[in-house]
C-alpha cells in the first residue's frame, strides 16, 4: 500500500540513546523521499523535532496538530507546512488519526504510549483499521511487547498482538514490511 500520510508518535525529549534521534531523522528522510506527509504533534523539541526537521530538510510536507495548552510546553514548530492549534488533547488525537493512513510509534513517554494504546484500542473496536508500526529502536519497546504478549496469554485481548501491530527495528523495515 502506498501511504499518502503517516502519523508519527514520539517523545518531545530525545532520550539517552543517540539511536532514537538517528532513527527519527532517518524516518523523516524516508517519508520525504517517498512523498508521504508527516502528521505529528506539532512540537519542536526532542524526537518530534528530529523527524519533522528531517522531512522539511528533504522538501517534504509536515502537518502538526497541537493543543493550545502545549504551544509553550512543546515549543510548537513554526517552520512546518501547516500547524493546526486545537482546544484539547482529545481533539488533537482524533485529528491525527483522521489525517493519517498509518501510524508509526517511536520511543517516547506517557503521551506516546497513550497514543499507541488508543490506536490499538480503536483497531480492536473496529473504529479504524490503520496499520500501526512500532519502531523498537535498540530494544526500547522489548518490555512492552513482552507485557502485551502476557496480556494475550492471560486472555485479556481479543486479537493476537501480531495482528494489531508490526514491530520493526529500523525505519527502513517499515516500508519493507508493508510490501
Amino acid at each position: 500500500m502506498q501511504y499518502k500520510s503517516i502519523a508519527v508518535f514520539c517523545g518531545s525529549k530525545t532520550g539517552n540513546n543517540i539511536l532514537f534521534a538517528t532513527h527519527a531523522t532517518q524516518l523523516g528522510y524516508l517519508l520525504a523521499e517517498k512523498n508521504i506527509t508527516l502528521i505529528y504533534g506539532g512540537g519542536n523539541k526532542g524526537l518530534m523535532a528530529s523527524v519533522a526537521n528531517a522531512v522539511l530538510e528533504k522538501g517534504g510536507k509536515v502537518i502538526g496538530i497541537i493543543p493550545q495548552v502545549l504551544t509553550q510546553w512543546e515549543h510548537h514548530h513554526q517552520g512546518i507546512t501547516e500547524l493546526i492549534v486545537v482546544e484539547t488533547m482529545h481533539v488533537r488525537k482524533r485529528m491525527l488519526y483522521e489525517k493519517c493512513d498509518a501510524a508509526i510509534v517511536l520511543p517516547g513517554g506517557y503521551g506516546t504510549l497513550d497514543e499507541l494504546f488508543e490506536m490499538l484500542t480503536w483497531n480492536q473496536l473496529s473504529i479504524h483499521d490503520k496499520p500501526i508500526y512500532i519502531l523498537n529502536s535498540d530494544g526500547f519497546y522489548d518490555g512492552l511487547i513482552i507485557h502485551i504478549n502476557n496480556m494475550q496469554q492471560e486472555n485479556f485481548l481479543y486479537h493476537e498482538p501480531a495482528n494489531s501491530f508490526t514491530v520493526v527495528n529500523t525505519p527502513e523495515e517499515i516500508f519493507i514490511a508493508d510490501q
